[in-house]
């Protein structure tokens, strides 16, 4: 994998090859990040990396500047991988080992973005409970962001906070946040 922009540009990290992951595409990691960088200032937001797998987007919010990851994932040398790599570029992620539904259903840390890549064959209805547990335990900052990675065979759509999808090749990337608040009736009306 290769780290597209920022403090680390062009720097390739090579896991190794028995880690249970498939790794987000440059070309659909390029698209993401033109979309977050768009949303944010990435230098001063804090991320969740769900499913984090080899650590790929983590590495990649680190090299743009974000001084607060938690990359999560249920297997244990993804997590030493990540942690390791880290450690060598001086990278501010913190890799925790656990299952992403027992730690969304536990942690008490709210973040700007958090970013999901769970198994493509992974049943629509638990992406879906991903959201759920997202948005009923009030895990985003206010004007936060969910994003689930998933394939282009899955519909996430359904789901009161979905707010975009944007597919790359067979990877889609759904959007989910709580609305703006809408202006007032009186000032629609004075209007």
């Amino acid at each position: 994998m290769r780290i597209i922009s920022g403090k680390y540009k062009s720097k390739r990290i090579t896991a190794p090859g028995n880690l249970p992951v498939r790794p987000t595409t440059d070309f659909a990691k390029e698209a993401l990040f033109n979309v977050l960088n768009n949303l944010y200032y990435l230098d001063e937001i804090s991320v969740t990396d769900l499913f984090a797998g080899t650590g790929n987007i983590s590495y990649e919010i680190a090299s743009r500047g974000s001084r607060d990851i938690t990359a999560v994932d249920a297997h244990s040398g993804c997590v030493r991988f990540i942690s390791k790599t880290a450690t060598e570029l001086d990278m501010p992620i913190k890799a925790i080992k656990s299952d992403v539904f027992k730690y969304l259903e536990r942690t008490l840390k709210k973040t700007d973005l958090i970013f999901a890549d769970p198994p493509y064959d992974m049943p629509a209805e638990d992406m879906l409970k991903i959201a759920n547990l997202v948005f009923d335990r009030e895990l985003l900052l206010e004007g936060g962001t969910l994003v689930i990675e998933h394939s282009k065979h899955t519909d996430l759509s359904d789901h009161p906070y979905f707010s975009q999808s944007r597919r790359y090749g067979g990877s889609v990337f759904s959007f989910y946040e709580i609305p703006e608040e809408e202006d007032s009736e009186e000032e629609t009306e004075e209007a």
